[in-house]
């Protein structure tokens, strides 16, 4: 089992990491910003979609930076202070955050201020699973690591809207009709996938599967399965896939065999 997050997720001592899918994505973002922030690095989270305001508020300190000209001075300031700080555009209703353009986040990265950006770059309105709509997901052009998340949970349970986010789309990518059964065959092709979940992921990132919530099954065999599949074969879907449980803080990590 890795020890940590940041040995999980393979991270280096500077990374541009980008959240996709589901599955408790938020959950996971500010587990790693503290972390990281306990080891002394100085870590921005923020979002290029949008964020409740009440998850936004979970990290320490909070900057608007369309609040005006000195929100970087702000910037330094909360690093200083507290080692995390979350960046939004703006409150906006209702109750949620407008997330930063991905030019910003760029920008962002660059600053010698910042050892670790964290993005949220889709949306999954709480739901174990996901396919990206037209316009998603949104990641920025310097992003090192690209980690889709999914809910085990979701596996053995129908395909409907009350397990998958905007699941006609789901349904488009992976051909697996509504109302038929979610099994690990069907949950790797939203990976595999072109307009998966990886889709507008930037060519010299790396690649990791996140199979989050391992706690809610009582038997491990499915997420096994899931594993294999996603490492299968000559090009393989990711570069390494972690299971395990962002409650429990338990994290177990294969990595794809180097040829």
């Amino acid at each position: 089992m890795a020890k940590g997050l940041t040995a999980a997720l393979g991270l280096g001592p500077r990374e541009h990491v980008a959240f996709v899918g589901g599955g408790g994505k938020t959950n996971l973002m500010e587990a790693l910003a503290r972390e990281l922030t306990l080891g002394e690095a100085r870590v921005v989270t923020t979002t290029t979609t949008k964020l409740r305001q009440s998850e936004a508020r979970r990290f320490p300190c909070t900057i608007l930076c369309a609040s005006g000209s000195h929100w970087h001075e702000k910037l330094r300031d909360g690093l200083e202070r507290y080692g995390s700080v979350f960046v939004a555009r703006r409150f906006i209703e209702p109750e949620k955050v407008e997330g930063i353009n991905p030019q910003l986040a760029d920008s962002l990265f660059k600053d010698p201020l910042v050892d670790y950006l964290i993005v949220e770059a889709d949306g999954s309105a709480g739901r174990p699973l996901k396919a990206p709509a037209t316009h998603e997901p949104v990641i920025p052009s310097s992003v090192s690591l690209v980690v889709a998340v999914i809910g085990l949970e979701a596996i053995g349970r129908p395909l409907g809207s009350q397990v998958v986010f905007r699941p006609e789309f789901y349904e488009r990518v992976t051909g697996l009709k509504q109302g038929l059964m979610l099994t690990p065959d069907t949950i790797a092709k939203i990976f595999r996938s072109s307009q998966g979940l990886f889709k507008n992921t930037p060519h010299s990132a790396r690649r990791v599967a996140f199979l989050n919530k391992l706690d809610l099954l009582s038997d491990h065999q499915k997420a096994r399965e899931l594993t294999d599949l996603l490492l299968q074969g000559p090009h393989p879907a990711v570069d390494a896939v972690v299971s395990g449980s962002v409650l429990e803080k338990s994290y177990r990590l294969v990595e794809r065999q180097q040829e």
